[in-house]
C-alpha cells in the first residue's frame, strides 16, 4: 500500500494557470482600439459641420474656439456662455491681444442669425481673424 500511495502522491500535479499568452492577447488588443479610437475636437457638442470642398488646413495654432449649437447656444473653448459672457470674453481677449485667430465651429443646421451675432461681436472687438470650420 506503500507503493500505491506513493504513485498517486506523484502523479498529482499542482494546477498552473499560464497567463503570458493572456496578457500578450489583451496588448495586442488594447494596441488595436488605441489605433482605430477617433478623436473629436469638439467633445461636448454634437455638432456636424458643414463641407467645403476647397477648405485649407488649420495652420493656426492659437485661437479662440467659438462653437454654436443647433439650439443657439455658445460655447467658448467647449466650455457653455451665455451671450454677454461670450461678448465680455471676447472683448477682454480683443484687448490682450488685438487680432487673434478666431474659429468658429457652427452645426450646418444653426440659423444664420447666430453666427453673424458671433461674428458681429468679434468684429468689434478688434478680432477680425474669423474662420469657418468646415469638414
Amino acid at each position: 500500500m506503500d507503493v500505491s500511495s506513493e504513485l498517486i502522491n506523484r502523479r498529482r500535479r499542482q494546477p498552473v494557470i499560464n497567463i503570458v499568452p493572456l496578457v500578450d492577447v489583451l496588448t495586442v488588443l488594447l494596441f488595436f482600439f488605441l489605433v482605430t479610437m477617433q478623436f473629436k475636437q469638439v467633445s461636448s457638442l454634437n455638432i456636424t459641420v458643414p463641407k467645403i470642398e476647397t477648405a485649407g488646413e488649420n495652420e493656426i495654432q492659437e485661437q479662440v474656439v467659438i462653437a454654436l449649437s443647433p439650439a443657439g447656444a455658445f460655447f467658448l473653448n467647449d466650455r457653455p456662455l451665455s451671450k454677454s459672457a461670450l461678448e465680455a470674453a471676447i472683448k477682454v481677449a480683443g484687448e490682450l491681444t488685438p487680432d487673434l485667430p478666431v474659429l468658429l465651429v457652427a452645426d450646418e443646421e444653426v440659423p444664420l442669425r447666430y453666427v453673424t451675432e458671433v461674428m458681429d461681436i468679434c468684429r468689434s472687438h478688434q478680432l477680425n481673424k474669423i474662420r469657418l470650420q468646415s469638414r
